[in-house]
């Protein structure tokens, strides 16, 4: 009997033994291989694109649309577009665009609100190896740019000038508001005053002013510049924000023969155009939808490693009121 005991005590010691052995074993890498799948709860990883976008003022509908069109196309791919506001100073552009390299972006859609003074941010987004599309307007330090896409400026200004030798074929005295610090600006100027210095006829360019690109600071500087030049027969503007405010300022004071040309084709002119008393003469029209999505696309083939084109110039096209229901008034081109 006690032999019988001792046997079933010790199969039983065995028996807990291996128990234990087998517990023991329970959690090690042998025995549990450890998933390559992400545990529940943890985020996956983003791997799409983040893009920063970065124009003179967001308060003009041409940089909102210009926005909106980037936007479209970057949402397809699923990636990520991050806007800062510089309000037309180019201190705080630079320092939004430092911001955004600490968010992280793997490139930028930049319109300059001064094209000397970006020079900074250009060197702290190449420094960080981040790649710079230059939109609308061009940087003055071309080479840090990787791709530039915007309108032919200075044709746009050229076309002004020729709608107004048809218009006023024997000459007259011109005003010009124009911003020195955006370089699309100035190219649209050169355009123009080629154009008008081409005529038999002869048109003065009497006065000139910098008008930093906005409506209340062009229709404050309009409104001291007719009290000097009351004989005034043109103004011509570097966009139409600028020629609203010229508009303004030159109805205020009565003047109903002064005709205004402006850069854009935007909503304002075009609805300006419409009308049988206006004293919009026309505007050079670029499409901000047509550039925001090749800029987009442009951005996308970039970080992609695809063949794309560093320099895209899209046409330009004069609006005036005799074409103007062709293109709408409620809208951009």
């Amino acid at each position: 009997m006690k032999k019988k005991a001792w046997i079933v005590l010790a199969a039983l010691l065995i028996g807990i033994l291996a128990l234990y052995g087998c517990k023991k074993a329970v959690g090690t890498p042998e025995d549990n291989a450890v998933s390559s799948e992400e545990e529940p709860g943890e985020e996956e990883e983003d791997t799409g694109y983040k893009f920063g976008f970065s124009a003179i003022d967001m308060d003009n509908p041409y940089f909102i649309t210009l926005e909106s069109a980037i936007t479209e196309v970057l949402d397809k791919e699923g990636y990520t577009l991050i806007t800062k506001n510089p309000e037309s100073d180019p201190a705080l552009q630079n320092e939004q665009i430092m911001e955004m390299i600490d968010e992280g972006i793997d490139a930028i859609f930049i319109c300059p609100v001064n094209w000397i003074e970006i020079t900074e941010a250009l060197e702290a987004l190449k420094e960080a190896d981040i790649k710079i599309i230059n939109v609308d307007t061009q940087v003055k330090e071309m080479e840090y740019v990787d791709a530039y896409i915007g309108s032919n400026n200075e044709d746009a200004g050229y076309i002004c000038g020729e709608d107004l030798l048809e218009k006023r074929p024997e000459g007259g005295k011109i005003l010009i508001l124009e911003c020195p610090t955006q370089n699309s600006i100035n190219e649209r100027i050169t355009g123009f005053e080629k154009a008008v210095s081409s005529a038999e006829a002869g048109f003065e360019i009497v006065d000139r002013a910098d008008t930093n690109g906005e409506f209340q600071k062009a229709l404050e500087i309009t409104q001291e510049m007719l009290k000097e030049h009351t004989d005034i027969d043109v103004i011509m503007c570097g966009n139409d924000q600028i020629a609203v405010g010229a508009t303004t300022a030159v109805n205020l004071a009565g003047m109903k023969n002064v005709i205004i040309y402006g850069v854009d084709g935007s909503p304002d002119i075009k609805k300006e155009l419409v009308k049988s008393d206006t004293q919009i003469a026309g505007t050079a029209a670029q499409s901000p939808i047509g550039i925001g999505k090749e800029a987009a696309r442009t951005g996308i083939a970039i970080l992609d490693g695809d063949e794309y084109e560093e320099e895209i110039y899209e046409d330009v096209f004069m609006i005036n009121s005799d074409n103007v229901k062709m293109y709408g008034a409620d809208g951009w081109q």
